[in-house]
C-alpha cells in the first residue's frame, strides 16, 4: 500500500481507531500510528480485511500517503499537538494537509494554522462529536480552516458522518478557528443540558421520592416527546443499569462527583470576553466544581440546616411542570449558546451560518435533539437572527411555559434543593425580556466611588457628579 492511503491518522486511541475503522468501511484507505506499541496492536486485530495499514514507524507512516498528504491529529489537547506537529515537520511538505480532531482551545489553533500556512502547509481544526459510537458509526463533524484544504477531505467527511434525512452531519464552517469555536460552544451548551437534567433528577429522587425504575420510565416517557434527544435518551437507559458487584442499580453506585476538561470553562471565559451573557452555562459549569468539594460538603451538610427537601403537593401536576420547565430551559441554553456563537462569529470574522450549525448538530453529536430543528427553523427564516428568544416559536414556547418554571424554582427554593440551572434559565428570561434593568444605579454608583461617569436617557453624553457634595 506504498503511497497509496488517502488518510492517515496519528493517535489510535478510542476516538482515532473507531474513527479509522469508519473510513475505512466507506472505502477510503488509511494507514495509522501511534507511539504506543499497545495502541498499535489493537488497530492490528481490530482492521481484519479493511483497507488499513498500520505504521510503526512515523517515516513508514508517511512514506504510506498519497501526496498532498492529508493527516488527521486525534492526542490529546495542548502540548501533544504540538509535539506531534514539531515530529511531523520534518517529513511534510508544501500543500499538506494537517487536522487536529482534538478539543483544542480556538486561540491554540489559530497560533497553529499560522505558523504552518508560513511554512505552506494547510491546518484544519475539526470538532468532532459523538464520543467512541458516534466515531464508529458517524460522528458530528466541525471544521474549520482554509475551504481548498477542506475540499481535499470533504468527501471522506461527508462519508463518515452521521446522515440525518440524507444530510450529513458536517459542513464547513468558516476560516481559522471557526470549527474548534462551534464545537466549544457546542460543549458549553452540552454542560447546560446536563446540569438540568441532574437538576431534574435531583428534584424527582429527594422531592418525590422516585425509584431509579421510576425514573428509567420518566426520562423514556420524557424521550417520546418534545424532550427526544440523545442524552434524555441515555439517561434513561442509565436508571436501568444493574451494577454486576453489588446487583443495584449502578447509578447509586457512583461517586457525585463530577469531572471536567475545560471546554466548558474556555465557554464561559470566552463569553466573558464578549460580553455575552450565558448564565445557565456558567452555572453549569460552576457546579462541576462545587461538586469536586465532596468533603467540604460532607461535613457542611451536618452543620448547616435546611427545609425537608420533600414535595408538599399533587406529585403528578409537578411532573408535568418539571417536563416543560426542562423543555423551557434547554431552548433557553441554546439561546444563550447561540447567541455566542453569533457574536464570536462577528468578532472572530467566522460569518458562520448558524441555520448549518443547527442542521449539523441534529445527527452524531451530544447535544442532538428534536428541539435542533426548530432552532435551524428559525435561523433559515431569519438568517441574522441574534437570539432565539426572539424567534416567534420558540419565543411562544417559553413564554407558555414560563409559569411551569417559575413554579419548579419557588418548589426547590421551598424543599431546599440546589437547582442553580433551571434558575438561571429563569432569571436570564426575565432579565432579556425586561425593558428597564437597575443598571442605571450600578452606573451611580461607579460613579459615585471612582468617577466611572454614566450616561443619561435625556442627554447624548458623557457625565459626571460630585456625589459627596450633594
Amino acid at each position: 500500500m506504498q503511497g497509496q492511503s488517502d488518510i492517515g491518522m496519528i493517535g489510535l486511541g478510542v476516538m482515532g481507531r473507531n474513527l479509522i475503522l469508519n473510513i475505512a468501511d466507506h472505502g477510503y484507505s488509511v494507514v495509522g500510528y501511534d507511539k504506543n506499541p499497545n495502541q498499535i496492536q489493537e488497530l492490528r486485530v481490530a482492521v481484519e480485511k479493511r483497507p488499513v495499514y498500520v505504521a510503526t514507524t512515523l517515516a513508514d507512516f508517511i512514506t504510506n500517503l498519497k501526496k498532498p498528504r492529508v493527516i488527521m491529529l486525534l492526542v490529546p489537547a495542548g502540548s501533544p499537538v504540538d509535539a506531534v506537529i514539531r515530529d511531523l515537520l520534518p517529513f511534510i511538505e508544501t500543500g499538506d494537509v494537517l487536522i487536529d480532531g482534538g478539543n483544542s482551545h480556538f486561540t491554540d489553533t489559530n497560533l497553529r494554522a499560522k505558523t504552518l500556512a508560513g511554512k505552506g502547509i494547510y491546518f484544519l481544526g475539526v470538532g468532532i462529536s459523538g464520543g467512541e459510537s458516534g466515531a464508529r458509526h458517524g460522528p458530528c463533524l466541525m471544521p474549520g480552516g482554509p475551504q481548498s484544504a477542506y475540499e481535499l477531505v470533504r468527501k471522506i467527511f461527508e462519508s463518515v458522518a452521521a446522515q440525518v434525512n440524507g444530510e450529513a452531519c458536517v459542513t464547513y464552517l468558516g476560516p481559522d478557528s471557526a470549527g474548534h469555536y462551534v464545537k466549544m460552544v457546542h460543549n458549553g451548551i452540552e454542560y447546560a443540558f446536563l446540569e438540568l437534567i441532574a437538576e431534574s433528577y435531583a428534584l424527582m429522587k429527594d422531592g418525590l421520592g422516585l425509584s431509579d425504575d421510576d425514573l428509567h420510565d420518566v426520562f423514556d416517557h420524557w424521550n417520546r416527546g418534545l424532550l427526544n434527544s440523545y442524552l434524555i435518551e441515555i439517561t434513561a437507559n442509565i436508571f436501568r443499569y444493574t451494577d454486576e458487584q453489588t446487583g443495584q442499580k449502578l447509578i447509586d453506585q457512583i461517586l457525585d462527583e463530577a469531572r471536567q476538561k475545560g471546554t466548558g470553562k474556555w465557554t464561559s471565559q470566552d463569553a466573558l470576553d464578549l460580553q455575552v451573557p450565558i448564565p445557565v452555562i456558567d452555572a453549569a459549569v460552576s457546579m462541576r466544581d462545587l461538586t469536586a468539594l465532596k468533603e467540604a460538603r460532607q461535613a457542611a451538610s451536618r452543620v448547616l440546616n435546611g427545609p425537608s427537601p420533600h414535595l408538599r403537593g399533587d406529585k403528578t401536576a409537578f411532573m408535568v411542570h418539571l417536563e416543560e420547565s426542562l423543555y423551557a430551559s434547554l431552548v433557553i441554553s441554546f439561546a444563550q449558546g447561540m447567541a455566542l456563537l453569533f457574536a464570536g462569529s462577528n468578532q472572530y470574522e467566522y460569518d458562520l451560518n448558524l441555520e448549518a450549525v443547527a442542521r449539523i448538530w441534529r445527527g452524531g453529536c451530544i447535544i442532538r435533539a428534536v428541539l435542533l430543528e426548530d432552532i435551524r427553523a428559525a435561523y433559515r427564516n431569519q438568517p441574522g437572527l441574534a437570539n432565539l428568544l426572539m424567534d416567534s416559536h420558540l419565543g411562544s414556547a417559553v413564554s407558555e411555559r414560563q409559569s411551569s418554571l417559575r413554579l419548579i424554582v419557588n418548589a426547590a427554593v421551598e424543599m431546599g434543593i440546589s437547582i442553580p440551572g433551571f434558575m438561571a434559565a429563569l432569571a436570564y428570561f426575565d432579565g432579556y425580556r425586561s425593558a428597564w434593568l437597575p443598571a442605571n444605579l450600578i452606573q451611580a454608583q461607579r460613579d459615585y466611588f471612582g468617577a466611572h461617569t454614566y450616561e443619561r436617557v435625556d442627554a447624548k453624553g458623557v457625565f459626571h457628579t460630585h456625589w459627596g457634595e450633594a
